[in-house]
């Protein structure tokens, strides 16, 4: 007996030792719209693979020093994108990520958060959200999609972007909710995704539809990879039927724009 339980213990330790040896390493970074999905799905893939994932973030836009662009520019070893679906595709139409590697994984709307225990104002019109945003003392909006719809879109649609301009700006490197739940801006918009995970804050709810914009995330492999493979399978799993009921919970739409 003695050398038949030697015999299974020297195969399973070769099986294991194998299964490590297969093992790859992906690097991943993604914005903060899907990382709340993220963190669940990704140890899921783990679990399942056997293999690791290198988490990272950064916005899909902007000049901080961890934002996508910048990145890409100093040309890190990254595997998968996950981030804005039209900054993702322009980098795949610039020959930087693989063309059929780009995924759809959901949406997130806009919303807006006060710190907790203020009051809560009713943003349910366009005319009440102007009001609300004319009345605040300051406002926060993010340097990613959401942000810089905001800036370029919602204001001049609301017909108040010269009232708000001195006490508007847009916050790099951090959630909005965080300085919303410092005190430092009265009132904060991001995608509600990103505003949920925040403590210290309370969401109003999303803005009204006359001038919500949805923010639709992709994932995509970048050309170069040493580990296409895994990474399709990574992107398979943020993408699939057991993704949907984490990214509802996370407070996102699955799929893609309709």
């Amino acid at each position: 007996m003695l050398p038949i339980r030697a015999l299974a213990a020297t195969a399973a330790l070769l099986l294991t030792t194998a299964t490590m040896l297969r093992a790859e390493t992906i690097t991943v970074v993604s914005s903060g719209g899907f990382s709340e999905t993220y963190k669940v799905l990704g140890p899921r893939y783990e679990a399942a693979s056997g293999n690791k994932l290198n988490s990272q973030w950064g916005p899909s836009m902007g000049k901080t020093v961890d934002a996508v662009p910048q990145r890409m520019a100093r040309g890190e070893d990254i595997d998968v994108l996950i981030m804005v679906g039209y900054a993702l595709k322009k980098l795949a139409d610039d020959g930087k990520v693989i063309p059929d590697s780009v995924t759809p994984l959901g949406g997130a709307a806009i919303g807006m958060a006060v710190k907790q225990g203020a009051p809560v104002p009713d943003i349910s019109t366009v005319e009440k959200l102007r009001a609300v945003m004319l009345a605040a003392k300051s406002i926060a909006y993010s340097d990613s999609a959401s942000g810089v719809y905001i800036e370029s879109t919602m204001l001049k649609k609301l017909g108040i972007e010269d009232q708000v301009k001195g006490k508007s700006k847009m916050i790099p490197a951090e959630p909005v909710a965080m300085g919303v739940a410092r005190g430092e801006s009265e009132i904060g918009f991001q995608t509600i995704s990103e505003l949920k995970p925040i403590p210290g804050v309370t969401i109003v709810g999303p803005i009204p539809d006359g001038v919500q914009q949805m923010t639709w995330f992709s994932a995509g492999i970048v050309k170069g990879s040493k580990h296409e493979a895994a990474a399709r399978a990574l992107i398979k799993t943020l993408s699939g039927p057991d993704a949907v009921p984490v990214m509802i919970d996370k407070g996102m739409v699955p799929g893609a724009p309709k």
